[in-house]
């Protein structure tokens, strides 16, 4: 488990590529995918940022999907990310 929360916030995967990649906007947010290497394949994962006016928040996502490549996975999470926003919003920065 600490490998995966290493790889996601900020270390590097596997393939020694870092995490998380470059950003899409959507909506207001940027979606930045990071999968990462697990047990062969690429694991569903990401970052959603939004500016507001007290600064940058993110919300950091991992999902069971796995997938055999690093560009499948990257197109499945940006997916992933647009149906959190859709179903979110703002909402998901709230503190729980």
């Amino acid at each position: 488990m600490k490998g995966i929360f290493q790889r996601l916030f900020g270390g590097r995967n596997d393939a020694g590529e870092a995490a998380p990649g470059d950003a899409e906007e959507y909506n207001g947010f940027r979606i930045r995918p990071a999968p990462f290497a697990a047990e062969g394949q690429w694991q569903t994962a990401g970052v959603i940022e939004k500016d507001f006016a007290d600064g940058r928040k993110e919300h950091r996502f991992i999902r069971a999907e796995k997938h055999a490549s690093r560009d499948e996975a990257a197109a499945f999470s940006a997916s992933k990310a647009k149906q959190i926003i859709d179903q979110n919003g703002d909402a998901m920065f709230e503190v729980r």
